[in-house]
């Protein structure tokens, strides 16, 4: 656990210097407070308002406790000395859950329709465990912050771009020039890049945290390895049109991320998570 809070935490420290770089590459000293400012208020909205935005986008409606899941999730809350969460479940076939909230007092654990009647008792604890985990160690903070800054960094790039588009320097002599084109084409392209790739290992660290303390949880890992094994075979047949931008807070990653393009998934496939699980 130590080791995947260090690792975090030296994320997002490299994920701030590259919002940093691209501040300062855009208008030098006075970029960098710029680019602070701006994630600044981008974190800001994000810790106030993305659960209920989040919640909204997927249509998610609250249950009391005649649901099966709410009584599933006060249990499992009480067994991790958590604050009871506001439950919700998402009208769709496809089958994923996620938490969400600013903090273990403000939190939310949805599930859709589909995962409740595609698992046992015994593998939703799995799952309802996993999220419960998240909030406890407050995972949807760190990647409200990861994900707002790397928006940040997506949108100075875009202003790269526009200046790669009109110039990049006009009214510098030809090597200052070429200079700075060559910083605009860096940041550009190079620092979206750069921003997704660390995002991703963020999130793929916090998700082997969260299936350990999940399985804490829960009272065994066996429930959350078969739910992740039947969640990941349901959800290529019936898969969740999710917003990329939502898809780090899912159980199971709703985006197919295959080759190359895994270095940008924000979970680790799902055969390790079970392997690890199962000791493997």
């Amino acid at each position: 656990m130590r080791h995947n809070t260090l690792k975090t935490a030296a994320l997002l420290g490299l994920l701030s210097g590259v919002l940093l770089f691209v501040g300062g590459a855009l208008g030098g000293q006075q970029g960098l407070v710029v680019a602070f400012v701006f994630a600044a208020l981008m974190n800001f909205g994000a810790y106030w308002f993305s659960d209920r935005v989040i919640l909204a986008m997927y249509q998610a409606q609250p249950v009391g406790p005649e649901h099966r899941l709410y009584g599933l999730v006060e249990r499992l809350a009480q067994r991790a000395g958590l604050p009871m969460p506001k439950v919700y479940v998402i009208p769709t076939d496809a089958p994923n859950a996620f938490a969400t909230g600013r903090s273990p007092k403000h939190a939310a654990v949805a599930a859709t329709d589909g995962i409740l009647r595609l698992l046992s008792d015994s593998e939703l604890e799995g799952v309802i465990g996993h999220e419960l985990a998240h909030v406890q160690h407050r995972d949807i903070l760190t990647s409200s912050i990861a994900a707002t800054i790397a928006a940040a960094v997506m949108m100075l790039a875009s202003v790269a771009r526009w200046g790669l588009i009109f110039g990049g320097g006009g009214g510098m002599n030809e090597d200052r020039r070429r200079s700075n084109v060559f910083v605009l084409l860096a940041t550009a392209i190079l620092a979206p890049l750069a921003a997704l790739v660390i995002q991703a290992a963020i999130s793929r660290s916090r998700e082997f945290a969260a299936d350990q303390g999940g399985a804490g949880i829960a009272g065994g890992s066996h429930g959350l390895a078969q739910a992740l094994q039947k969640i990941d075979a349901a959800a290529r047949a019936a898969p969740l049109m999710a917003n990329p931008a939502t898809a780090h807070l899912f159980i199971i990653n709703p985006l197919s991320a295959r080759g190359l393009m895994a270095l940008f998934s924000t979970h680790p496939p799902t055969e390790e998570r079970i392997a690890r699980l199962l000791g493997g």
